[in-house]
């Protein structure tokens, strides 16, 4: 039987429309008032902020031992996976690999990402791949520079690709799709590091990008000296450099949870069964306009943000970091049934339990609800705060808060549309 993605029947939820809508908007127009009134100024510094951890726990963080440790663990893991695919039965009630892929690592990476900071840059199997292949191959020629408008962008056309191989393609827990992608993925970075050297994988692994974006919220950060801190998520948050491909990125996170959402609509579903074109073809156009939506959604703010401000020269990267927060509460409100009921599974069946039982869902349906709502409202009240404290920097004082209107609009908007997939 296929892995069920995000929370399995939405549409029974035990909530009413009117008290979550309701809800959601009386927190973000409070939000929005009281930041208008109470803060004028911005407060965060970004990657200047933080209180500097111990000098002992830094020098144990850098540590070529626990660099060593960390990759070690990594290329175990993955060598587990293949293994695994290539050994186990072809049925993912019986092997751990497809949810080792589609919820220990996709879904996992989001607490681990948020605790711990960029934790795949530290045990990228690829990254130990690439680094073994250089100490055994004889030296080429040096890895040309990456050009700076290419950003992340590769990594985003990579998230793309995965949430269409999560959420669309057929028979995507069998052992022949898995071994391709991942094939095909190990190509494609190893390539890439081949000719740009390993500051590749920072900006063309769609997972080393899609955890040090989430990492943008974690308490344990870096600060530009290189110091590990302890720090407010916000100014981490700020620190968000507003490369190339940033706001593909996430805009692919936020219109896939979306995509994830209306695919367990019932409506949706008949019209993938009687779809003319095909279920897999019908299916990708849906998940291509979702992600197309979001951004679409997001340019015309940038474009009445560049209206109230002529002056603002990046209105689609000067906001972008405000997204995250909310592409974090999607995905906490759509992933976390699965996470908690997958994942332990999953790990059972990794340590040798064949079709071991799902665990029971640690909510009941009421309580699943809720937190699904309070996450999504959550997430679009930071990302509300966070739009603020860029406006109160970028606009001058009287304009402040107009500025940031066409966002306050943007927000609203993310947060029905997010609600409504919900209870629809």
């Amino acid at each position: 039987m296929p892995l069920a993605h995000g929370v399995g029947a939405q549409h029974d939820l035990p909530l009413s429309p009117f008290y979550a809508y309701a809800g959601a908007f009386a927190a973000l127009f409070v939000s929005f008032l009281s930041l208008g009134l109470l803060w004028s100024t911005s407060r965060f510094r970004g990657d200047r902020a933080g209180r500097a951890l111990p000098t002992a726990v830094q020098r144990l963080a850098d540590a070529p031992a626990t660099r060593t440790a960390l990759r070690a663990l990594g290329a175990a893991a993955a060598l587990l996976l293949v293994l695994h695919l290539l050994l186990g039965p072809d049925d993912p009630d019986r092997n751990p690999a497809p949810g080792a892929v589609y919820v220990l690592l996709w879904v996992g990476l989001v607490p681990a990402s948020l605790l711990l900071g960029p934790v795949w840059r530290l045990v990228n199997p690829l990254r130990t791949l690439h680094a073994l292949l250089q100490r055994l191959l004889p030296a080429g020629r040096p890895p040309r520079p990456l050009p700076a408008r290419l950003g992340i962008r590769p990594a985003a056309a990579g998230l793309l690709l995965f949430t269409w191989l999560e959420l669309v393609a057929p028979a995507n827990t069998t052992a022949a799709v898995l071994l391709t992608a991942l094939g095909v993925h190990t190509a494609v970075q190893l390539l890439g590091a081949a000719r740009h050297g390993p500051d590749w994988f920072a900006h063309g692994d769609p997972f080393e990008v899609y955890s040090s974006l989430l990492a943008r919220l974690s308490p344990l950060g870096r600060r530009a000296d290189g110091r590990l801190v302890l720090r407010s998520p916000f100014n981490g948050l700020d620190a968000t450099p507003p490369v190339p491909g940033l706001v593909a990125s996430v805009c692919v996170l936020l219109g896939s949870t979306a995509y994830d959402g209306l695919s367990d609509n019932p409506r949706w579903i008949d019209l993938l069964q009687t779809a003319t074109l095909g279920r897999t073809l019908t299916a990708t156009l849906g998940l291509l306009a979702a992600v197309a939506l979001v951004a679409v959604l997001y340019g015309l703010c940038a474009g009445a943000l560049r209206l109230v401000n002529r002056e603002l020269t990046t209105p689609l990267t000067s906001f972008a970091h405000s997204l995250l927060p909310i592409a974090l509460g999607y995905l906490v409100a759509h992933y976390f049934s699965l996470f908690a009921t997958e994942g332990p599974r999953t790990v059972i069946m990794a340590v040798g339990t064949d079709n071991a039982p799902s665990p029971a869902p640690p909510l009941d349906p009421g309580g699943l609800a809720t937190l699904q709502v309070t996450s999504i409202v959550i997430g679009h009240v930071l990302g509300v705060i966070a739009a603020h404290d860029r406006s109160a920097r970028l606009f001058p004082p009287d304009r402040a808060v107009a500025g940031q209107l066409p966002l306050f609009a943007l927000m609203i908007a993310y947060t029905l549309g997010g609600i409504g997939l919900l209870i629809a």
